[in-house]
C-alpha cells in the first residue's frame, strides 16, 4: 500500500465480500453487447479494469423490461438462456480479484421508441425528457409486472455469478419517478404519501433480498439535482435512503449528479467543478447505519479519491472516466506512481459522445477502449529486436506513436519543428478550463523521459535530414494548418472571402498562439461547431474583447451536443456578453466591419469590427510526405497530415503506428498499416 493514498488502498467489507481498495469502476453504458449479450469486446473491456486494480466493477445498466430499452447495445434479461454468456463475463473479471455487480434499470417515461418499439411506462403518464414522446401510466398489474422483472433479473444475475446488483434510482429513472411528486400523481397505494411513493422501491429491494439471500450485494444509486425545482431535494433523498437503510434493504448507495432535468451535470465535462456528488454523499454518510456510501461524479483521480475518503463523506469512490482513460489507474496509484496515470480530459468526446450516437464507447486519449480484445488491452510487450524509429511531428498522433513504440522497446527520436510539444492540441489547452490538455502533454513528456525517447525541439526536418538520420522506420505526423483564403463550406461557390486583402483577418490558431494582434471588436466565424471556434471566442471574451460569434449551424456549439457540453458553454459565453448569429455566414469583410448574410432570408447585416477570426477546416501539412516519396524514402503517414480531423483519430492512428513497428522493413510496416486501415 502506498503512503500517498492510505485510505484509498485500505480494504473494506461489503456484504461479506472483501474489496481490495476503495475504487469502484461504476456503471455506465459501454454499448458493446452483441445481440444483447456480453461478447469478447465487452468482457475484455471490463477485465482490463479488473487487471488494472479496481476493487469493484458495476457493469452497465441492464434494462429489466422491454419498456426500458434505451440503446442498441443494451443487455437483455428475457429468460435463463442469457445466463451462460454473463457467467463468462463474471468468471473472467473475478479471476483478476474484482467484485462484480450488475446495475438494473428502468428509464420510465424517458424511453426510446426507435429502439424499444414499446410504449414508455411511468407512474402517471408524464412526458419523456429523452425524446418527444409521452408515456403510459402504469396499471397496478404493470407495476407488479415491473417489480417482478427487477427481481427475475437479479436472480438471473446471481445465477450468472454476479456478486450483487445495483438498482438504478437515479437521474429521473422509473424508481426515482415513483419517489418524485412531479412524476408520481397516483392516488392508489403507489402514490401520495412518502410511504406509498417509496413502496415500489421497497418491494423491489425486499424481494431481491429475500430471494437472493444476505450474501448477495444489493446496491442503490441516487443522484443530486439541487438546482431543479421539480427534482427531489437533498433532504428528501436523504430521508428515503435512510429509511431503506434502516429496513436493511441496501448494502451500499452510490451518489451521482444530474439527471434528465439537468443533463449537463449527469456526466459533467470540464465546465463543471470536480467531485460533484460529495454534498449528497456527505448527508447520506451521516444517516446510514449499515450501507456503505459511494461518491460518484467527476472524481477523476486518486488524489480526488483520497481527499473524498479523508473528508469522511464516502466509504467508496467511483472513478469511471478516469479508468476509461487509464484502466490501470488503481495499480499505478497503489504502487506510488500517480504520475504514470494518463489523466481523463473530462471532454466526453468519445465516451458519452459516441454513446449519445448509439455507438460503443471509446476514449479520445486512449484508443484501446473498446479494442481491448483486439489489441490485448492497454498493455505492451517488449519486442525481441528493437528498431530505430523517427517520428516527425509532436502533436497527438506523433506523441502517441513515439510513446507506444518506446513502450515496446524501440529506440525513438521525436522531432518537433516548434519549441514545445503538443502541436495545435496545445493551443486547445490554452482555452478556458481546458488545462487538462496541458496536463496530458506533460504526461507524455514524463513518459518520454522514463522511456528514453530523444525529443528534438526546434527541429524542422526536410527530406535530406530524414535521410541523414537513417532510422529503420519513419513515421510522419506533420499535422495541418489553417486555410488562408477565407473559404467557407457554407458558401462553396466562393473560393475566397471578399475583402480578405483588407487585413486583420486571422485564424483561431493564430489567436490562441498569441501571433495575432486582435482588436477590441471581434467577429468570429465558427464552421466547426466545436471547441476550436467556441473556445477561442470564450478566450477572447474573457480577455475583454467584444465578440460576435457567427455560425452557419442552427445553434452555437452544434458538434458539442453529443458531449452534453453545449448548453453550459452557451451560458458561459452569454454571461461574458458574446452575441450569437446562427444560420449565418460572412458575406464580405470591409476592414472595419463584417457583412453577414442570413441563410434563412438572404438578408445582410453589417457588424462593426476591428478583426475577423476564422475557425474553419484545416489543410494537411503534407509537404514532407511528398518530398520523401520523391526521394524514395519509405514512411508511414498518420494524423492530420493525412487528413485534418479531430484529435481522437490522431491518437488512434498514432497508437496503430507505434504498435505496427516490428523488425520488418519500413516499407513492410507501411504496407501493414495500409492493410490495417
Amino acid at each position: 500500500m502506498t503512503n500517498a493514498f492510505p485510505r484509498t488502498f485500505s480494504e473494506i467489507s461489503l456484504a461479506g465480500h472483501r474489496l481490495r481498495n476503495r475504487i469502484v469502476f461504476g456503471a455506465h453504458t459501454a454499448n458493446m453487447s452483441v445481440d444483447g449479450l456480453p461478447g469478447d469486446q465487452t468482457i475484455a473491456y471490463y477485465v482490463e479494469r479488473a487487471i488494472g486494480g479496481a476493487a469493484m466493477i458495476v457493469v452497465e445498466p441492464m434494462p429489466i423490461h422491454p419498456a426500458a430499452v434505451l440503446t442498441r447495445g443494451n443487455f437483455r434479461t428475457c429468460d435463463d438462456s442469457v445466463i451462460p454468456a454473463f457467467r463468462k463475463l463474471t468468471e473472467s473479471v473475478k479471476q483478476h480479484g474484482a467484485v462484480i455487480v450488475q446495475q438494473l434499470y428502468h428509464v420510465g417515461s424517458h424511453g426510446d421508441s426507435d429502439l424499444s418499439f414499446h410504449a414508455h411506462w411511468s407512474p402517471s403518464g408524464g412526458p419523456s425528457y429523452h425524446d418527444s414522446d409521452g408515456s403510459h401510466a402504469m396499471t397496478e398489474a404493470q407495476v407488479e409486472e415491473t417489480i417482478d422483472a427487477f427481481v427475475k433479473a437479479a436472480q438471473r444475475c446471481q445465477a450468472a455469478g454476479f456478486d450483487g446488483v445495483e438498482v438504478w434510482a437515479a437521474y429521473g429513472g422509473l424508481v426515482d419517478q415513483f419517489w418524485t411528486p412531479f412524476h408520481n400523481k397516483r392516488e392508489d397505494k403507489w402514490g401520495g404519501s412518502l410511504e406509498n411513493r417509496t413502496r415500489f422501491s421497497r418491494e423491489i429491494l425486499s424481494r431481491i433480498r429475500r430471494l437472493c439471500g444476505p450474501d448477495f450485494i444489493v446496491g442503490l444509486t441516487v443522484s443530486d439535482e439541487p438546482g431543479c425545482p421539480t427534482a427531489l431535494t437533498r433532504d428528501e433523498i436523504t430521508e428515503i435512503v435512510a429509511g431503506l437503510d434502516a429496513d436493511g434493504l441496501i448494502d451500499y448507495v452510490t451518489c451521482g449528479s444530474g439527471g434528465y432535468f439537468d443533463f449537463g451535470s449527469l456526466m459533467p465535462t470540464f465546465l463543471y467543478p470536480e467531485r460533484l456528488g460529495i454534498e449528497l454523499s456527505a448527508r447520506l454518510k451521516k444517516v446510514v447505519t449499515h450501507a456503505l456510501v459511494t461518491a460518484e461524479s467527476h472524481i477523476r483521480t486518486p488524489e480526488n479519491a483520497e481527499i473524498t475518503l479523508g473528508e469522511g463523506v464516502a466509504d467508496l469512490v467511483s472513478i469511471v472516466r478516469g479508468q476509461i482513460a487509464d484502466p490501470h489507474l488503481a495499480n499505478k496509484a497503489r504502487r506510488g506512481a500517480p504520475e504514470d496515470i494518463r489523466g481523463c480530459l473530462s471532454c466526453n468526446q468519445m465516451c458519452w459522445g459516441r454513446r449519445s450516437r448509439d455507438y460503443w464507447i471509446s476514449c479520445l486519449i486512449n484508443p484501446s477502449v473498446g479494442r481491448e480484445a483486439e489489441w490485448g488491452g492497454d498493455r505492451f510487450e517488449p519486442v525481441a529486436d528493437p528498431q530505430s524509429v523517427l517520428v516527425v511531428g509532436g502533436g497527438p498522433a506523433g506523441l502517441e506513436a513515439a510513446r507506444v513504440a518506446a513502450e515496446r522497446g524501440h529506440r525513438v527520436i521525436l522531432a518537433e519543428a516548434s519549441d514545445r510539444l503538443g502541436g495545435a492540441f496545445r493551443l486547445a489547452g490554452e482555452q478556458p478550463r481546458r488545462a487538462q490538455i496541458l496536463d496530458l502533454i506533460g504526461w507524455y513528456e514524463t513518459r518520454f523521459a522514463k522511456l528514453g525517447v530523444e525529443v528534438r525541439l526546434n527541429s524542422y526536418l526536410e527530406g535530406s535530414d530524414v535521410a541523414g538520420i537513417g532510422a529503420d522506420v519513419v513515421i510522419l505526423a506533420t499535422g495541418s494548418l489553417p486555410q488562408e483564403n477565407g473559404f467557407q463550406k457554407a458558401t462553396p461557390h466562393r473560393a475566397e472571402l471578399d475583402g480578405l486583402a483588407r487585413g486583420n483577418v486571422f485564424s483561431a490558431e493564430s489567436v490562441m498562439a498569441r501571433q495575432a494582434r486582435v482588436g477590441n471588436r471581434v467577429v468570429l466565424l465558427d464552421e466547426t461547431g466545436g471547441w476550436k471556434g467556441c473556445g477561442t471566442a470564450w478566450k477572447l471574451a474573457e480577455q475583454g474583447h467584444q465578440v460576435v460569434l457567427v455560425t452557419p449551424d442552427p445553434l452555437v456549439g452544434k458538434e458539442l451536443q453529443r458531449t452534453s457540453a453545449d448548453a453550459a458553454l452557451r451560458r458561459s459565453l452569454s454571461r461574458l456578453g458574446v452575441q450569437f448569429r446562427t444560420e449565418t455566414s460572412i458575406d464580405s469583410w470591409q476592414g472595419n466591419a463584417a457583412v453577414l448574410v442570413s441563410h434563412l432570408t438572404g438578408a445582410t447585416e453589417t457588424i462593426p469590427a476591428d478583426s475577423l477570426v476564422f475557425a474553419t477546416t484545416n489543410s494537411a501539412a503534407n509537404w514532407l510526405a511528398l518530398e520523401l516519396a520523391d526521394l524514395g524514402i519509405a514512411f508511414q503517414e498518420i494524423g492530420d497530415g493525412v487528413a485534418p480531423r479531430q484529435a481522437p483519430y490522431a491518437f488512434y492512428e498514432g497508437r496503430k503506428a507505434g504498435m505496427a513497428v516490428t523488425a520488418k522493413s519500413a516499407g513492410q510496416v507501411a504496407e501493414l498499416q495500409a492493410k490495417a486501415s
